[in-house]
Formats: C-alpha cells, sequence, structure tokens
C-alpha cells in the first residue's frame, strides 16, 4: 500500500470534527493508531469509536492543548509516538479597531503554545529514536495577510516559524516539521456559519471567491496531504509550508 501507516502510532489534536476528523479516519484507515484528542470529549469519542467501528484502531484523550502540564502528562502516559498532528486551533474576526489584547492572547495559547506544548511533550521521544514526522496546521493566513483576521493571521505565522525553527534545529535528527497551510475549507463549523446568512449558496460562492478554482476545500483533501507528510514517502520533506488553498495564495 502507498503511503502505509502499518505500524505507526499517531496523534492528532482537534479531531473531534471537521479537519481533524478526516485526518485521525485517514490514518487509521492506513493502518495508523490513533490517539483522538480534543476537548470536547463526546465529539472526540464518537470519532475514536467510528474509528473503531470500522476496524482501525482510536482511542480518545480530553486535553486542553494549550495546558503544557497537560500535555507532558499525556505524553508520559501515551509514551512515544511515530506522528503528531498539531491541528487544534481557533479563530478571531476583526482587524486591529476590534481586536484586543486578550483576543492575541488567547488564539496565541491554543494556535501557537498549544503546537509548541505538544512539541515538547512528545517529540523528545522522536528524536530519541531518531524518527517521526511533525505536522503542524497554519493556514494561507501563515503565508499572507488575511483581511479582517489580525490575530488569526498573527498566530498562523507564528506556527510557519515553529515549524520552519523545529526543521533547521533538528535537519540530521530523523525527525521531520511540517506545515501545512489551508485556504478556506468546508467543516461542519464552516457550513453551521453559511447556513446562518439569507443566501447561502451566495455566502459559500462570496467566501470561496479568494480561491483561484473558486470552491472551498474538503476536510478529506487536507487529510490526503498530511497522510503524505505522515508516511515514510516524504522522508525529503521538510522545513515545508504546504500551501493546499485552490490557489488563494498564488494572488489574483
Amino acid at each position: 500500500m502507498v503511503f502505509d501507516l502499518t505500524g505507526k502510532r499517531a496523534l492528532v489534536t482537534g479531531a473531534g470534527s471537521g479537519i481533524g476528523e478526516a485526518i485521525a479516519i485517514r490514518f487509521a484507515e492506513a493502518g495508523a493508531q490513533v490517539f483522538v484528542i480534543d476537548r470536547d470529549e463526546p465529539q472526540g469519542e464518537a470519532v475514536a469509536a467510528r474509528i473503531r467501528e470500522a476496524g482501525g484502531s482510536a482511542e480518545f484523550h480530553c486535553l486542553d492543548v494549550s495546558d503544557p502540564v497537560a500535555a507532558k502528562a499525556l505524553a508520559e502516559r501515551l509514551g512515544s509516538i511515530e506522528v503528531l498532528v498539531n491541528n487544534a486551533g481557533i479563530g478571531h474576526v476583526g482587524g486591529l479597531l476590534e481586536t484586543e489584547s486578550d483576543d492575541l492572547d488567547r488564539l496565541h495559547a491554543v494556535n501557537v503554545r498549544g503546537p509548541f506544548n505538544l512539541c515538547k511533550a512528545f517529540v523528545p521521544g522522536m528524536l530519541e529514536k531518531g524518527l517521526g514526522s511533525v505536522i503542524n496546521m497554519s493556514s494561507v493566513g501563515g503565508l499572507l495577510a488575511v483581511k479582517d483576521r489580525l490575530a488569526y493571521t498573527v498566530s498562523k505565522h507564528a506556527v510557519v516559524g515553529l515549524t520552519r525553527s523545529l526543521a533547521r534545529d533538528h535537519s540530521h535528527s530523523g525527525v521531520r516539521f511540517n506545515a501545512i497551510c489551508p485556504g478556506r475549507v468546508e467543516t461542519p463549523f464552516v457550513k453551521a456559519r453559511l447556513a446562518e446568512y439569507p443566501d447561502p449558496e451566495a455566502a459559500y460562492h462570496e467566501m470561496a471567491s479568494t480561491q483561484l478554482n473558486g470552491r472551498m476545500g474538503k476536510p478529506e483533501e487536507i487529510a490526503a496531504l498530511a497522510h503524505y507528510l505522515a508516511s515514510d514517502e516524504s522522508a525529503m520533506v521538510t522545513g515545508s509550508c504546504q500551501s493546499i488553498d485552490g490557489g488563494w495564495s498564488a494572488g489574483k
């Protein structure tokens, strides 16, 4: 099987829905033992159960990624892993006038310190074994500025910097660090937001208009890229920030 993950232990944060859920399911289908991590216990348990019902291996663990003590305790319970996907993240709408310092702090705690905390907890075990793949979920907002998303853009640029710094510092370790930078993706959260508009279809096309192909991505499409980066076939890929945004970052 191409991109076979059999024998790999993979941890995915924010795996209770959307992109994280799609990644967890895809990894399990490829043979990985998956640790489904989320703050929402019912959603996370449901994803793990769905994987097991399909014949895969999965268990759920509740975690607030912004808590470094809890992240370390989780690593002590689970032991070493081969794949770490730092997908958990939150957003904020607004420019300078609508953004407070508390908003910056809130997004930094989850979007930046979250991946840092999980890397701090799990990467030492990877380095000891001399192998592993860390995948940080950034955004098109980590590559360019997104209008009225000041705090979000700042945090996702930081994820790109974190990823590149880790790759540089551990370039000869056998552990790889990459970031995925999606554009707009049709997640359950986005679908719920679209449903609030008087004309959901028009709202969809307006939101998708930033992407050259005129549509939003699917969670499964992001999961396919994560699958490649988790696999041994991507052994030459480290320090990369891979856009998957329908051409948004190419410009108009």
